[in-house]
């Protein structure tokens, strides 16, 4: 029986199931309408930790949301959303300490946002509608300006809708450079899942669910809703190839744009993890030839290409929708003679995340004492005519749970996930020290702004409330956080002026 059909016969099932699931189940919950108010006491948002350039260099940028017809490659092609007419946006470089400046335009029928993904900067300029701004309608332009601290790999992508949205193409990389770089060569990978050669599968049905039961990985939902990977916009022989010459060293940005978790295959022996979430790790030397990267999440490595022959780097053979994930590793002679069919990925020997190298620079050097504490509980329900939902401590956005925190408040939130699928959480405008796993401490802690949260797992973390605001704390698979995996790390005594719905239609 082909996979197609075993898709339509779970969906069928679950059908006649579904009644009794939602009302039988203790996580059942329907969704809500969303609020028509917002609180209005103390200071508000746009009161607060403004940003001028004074004497600091300004980089400005404009960016221009409009739709493309993008060609995957040779034979594949979709109708995408984009930053000035490409996938991703133009990579926007800066060097730490400068000030930025992006003016954005929006082409396209629907309204849109920019949101700096992993930047700490002014909750005004955080790019989340109807929470830190009114989104962009058609026609009407809006300027980010925020100053580029802390040099890594960061990302911008819209955050209204954006489930949809980034998922149509309206993303690019940010990259802040240090003033003495470490590495003389680099490049960026931003890697994504599109339906090309079939419809996307919906969340309404709890196909998704049953079939992440059955297959263990957590990643049922999104095998099921994507066909093609792509490389910068790219698939299969359209990736541009990345030229070494033997022996030679370069530093690998790696960015998770899509939903789906990606397992790339390096050579043995060359690769070494160097940073995360823009976060320098402690290195040993150590090797390895597999990196799991999660949907939102960035990872830097070192690699060094080991030879004269041909290299490839690319997705884990055993995924179920590898094809097409092959970056080609070619010296400058080879650029136009290499044969992409013939490029093969080797087994991965190791496996190698971005939570097994604990971090250069701490934010807590031993384990703090907590102000506020918060259990956050993933798990998953029926919406009564709405299909799956994803919920934080049994509600869905806007009612989940909010985090309330003081400035200079010691935060300490325990994640666990219930459910039967990987979630990605993703904090808005800090970064969290990952204490443990498991209930096992760390002995090298990690300092980033994602952790992706496997069925069953559980993570402490902890961070400092030194950014005053209203933050998003959400799922980064989003077509989870569309359907309730978000809460709100809400600050007392700021408010919000700004309204989720409404005239704008602010949808996060």
């Amino acid at each position: 029986m082909n996979r197609k059909w075993v898709g339509s016969f779970l969906i069928i099932v679950l059908l006649v199931f579904g009644g009794w699931m939602f009302f039988n189940s203790p996580f059942s919950t329907s969704k809500q309408a969303l609020p028509a108010e917002v609180k209005t006491d103390g200071t508000s948002i746009l009161d607060i930790g403004n940003q001028k350039a004074e004497e600091r260099p300004v980089k400005t940028f404009s960016l221009t949301a409009q739709e493309k017809e993008w060609r995957i490659n040779a034979d594949k092609q979709v109708e995408a959303w984009t930053y000035n007419g490409t996938v991703p946006g133009k990579p926007l470089r800066v060097t730490e300490g400068d000030f930025v400046k992006v003016h954005l335009k929006n082409e396209l029928s629907v309204p849109v946002t920019i949101h700096w993904h992993g930047m700490i900067l002014p909750n005004q300029m955080d790019g989340v509608p109807g929470l830190t701004q009114d989104a962009v309608q058609p026609g009407e332009s809006f300027t980010y300006e925020f100053i580029a601290n802390d040099a890594g790999t960061y990302w911008y992508h819209s955050h209204q809708h954006s489930s949809k949205q980034v998922d149509k193409g309206l993303y690019g990389s940010l990259i802040i450079e240090e003033k003495d770089p470490a590495y003389q060569k680099e490049q960026i990978f931003m890697l994504d899942e599109w339906a090309v050669d079939q419809e996307k599968q919906s969340l309404t049905n709890m196909g998704g669910m049953m079939m992440g039961s059955m297959s263990g990985d957590g990643e049922a939902d999104t095998k099921q809703m994507y066909d093609t990977l792509t490389v910068n916009g790219k698939s299969g022989n359209a990736i541009e190839p990345l030229q070494m010459e033997a022996g030679e060293t370069a530093r690998l940005r790696f960015i998770n744009a899509g939903y789906q978790q990606h397992r790339l295959v390096f050579p043995e022996g060359s690769m070494e993890v160097i940073a995360a979430d823009g976060e320098k790790v402690v290195t040993d030397g150590t090797s390895s030839n597999m990196l799991e990267i999660a949907p939102g999440e960035r990872i830097d490595v070192a690699f060094t290409r080991q030879g004269e022959e041909t290299e490839v780097i690319g997705e884990d053979p055993t995924t179920e929708y590898d094809r097409g994930m092959k970056i080609p590793v070619v010296s400058e002679k080879e650029a136009d003679s290499f044969s992409y069919d013939q490029l093969s990925i080797s087994s991965a020997a190791s496996q190698e995340t971005g939570t097994s190298n604990g971090s250069e620079e701490l934010l807590f050097k031993e384990t703090p004492e907590s102000d506020v504490t918060y259990h956050m509980d993933l798990s998953m329900g029926m919406d009564m005519g709405e299909g799956m939902s994803f919920q934080i401590n049994n509600k869905v956005f806007p009612d989940t749970p909010l985090i309330p925190v003081s400035e200079g408040d010691v935060v300490k939130v325990r994640i666990t996930n219930s459910g039967r699928l990987n979630h990605p959480m993703h904090l808005h405008g800090h970064r969290f020290q990952v204490a443990s796993k498991d209930g096992q401490a760390y002995e090298n802690p990690i300092v980033k702004d994602l952790i992706h949260v496997k069925p069953g797992e559980e993570y402490t973390v902890y961070f400092k409330a030194d950014n005053k605001g209203e933050w998003l704390f959400h799922c980064h698979d989003n077509n989870h956080a569309d359907r309730g995996m978000v809460t709100i790390v809400d600050y007392q005594g700021v408010y919000s002026p700004f309204k989720l719905d409404g005239e704008h239609s602010n949808q996060p």
